[in-house]
């Protein structure tokens, strides 16, 4: 699966400044700092202790996909690990947000693989085969997450776009962060904040 949009130079934090839904929750957080991953959602979603589902969905994960895992509400159990790393490095994946919790962070961050998920947990999940799904719409942080949709994930948090508007956001975004730059530049130079916003908003 080859997605042709490069979202690599833009901050989910930019498409804040103009969009207000398809954020998820700031509870999500990156294990590996200062990565950005973007990619089409390969979606997941697993029962409490159940990890059978996610066994299957990275067996069909195709290259460039970011997988989105919808936990049901667990709030115990640990989804994601070591084996799970590997897996989806050997498929291609390029990263993994996760409304749950993961373990073996040390693998993780040796695979140098980018994880966004709630924290971490001793407790796994095991593979019953007691439900869940893959390659369905799922909820995610708070958002809603179709299979294809565009995932970017970055420093800031996660941002879900449609894959028929993300190129138009993306473009939107880039000008803003060029903008931005002509700001910054303006304050070094000794123009005050006021002078330089005075009758127009401007990013924070």
């Amino acid at each position: 699966m080859t997605f042709q949009i490069d979202l690599s130079d833009i901050e989910t934090a930019t498409l804040g400044h103009f969009l207000e839904s398809g954020f998820m929750s700031p509870a999500l957080q990156g294990l590996l700092p200062h990565r950005t991953v973007f990619g089409p959602a390969l979606t997941v979603r697993m029962l409490g202790d159940d990890g059978a589902m996610l066994t299957e969905a990275l067996s069909a994960a195709q290259p460039g996909q970011v997988i989105v895992i919808d936990r049901c509400g667990d709030l115990r159990h640990a989804c994601w690990g070591a084996v799970t790393t590997a897996a989806a490095k050997a498929r291609g994946v390029v990263g993994a947000v996760i409304d749950g919790f993961v373990t073996d962070r040390s693998a993780i961050e040796q695979e140098d693989f980018p994880v966004w998920c709630r924290g971490r947990s001793p407790i796994t999940t095991k593979p019953r085969g007691l439900g869940g799904d893959f390659n369905v719409t799922v909820g995610c942080g708070g958002v809603s997450v179709r299979p294809g949709d565009i995932i970017l994930a970055d420093e800031n948090g996660v941002a879900v776009l449609d894959k028929d508007q993300a190129e138009t956001h993306a473009a939107r975004a880039r000008k803003m962060q060029a903008d931005e730059l002509a700001i910054l530049e303006r304050l070094r130079a000794g123009e005050t904040l006021a002078d330089i916003t005075r009758g127009a908003k401007q990013p924070a």
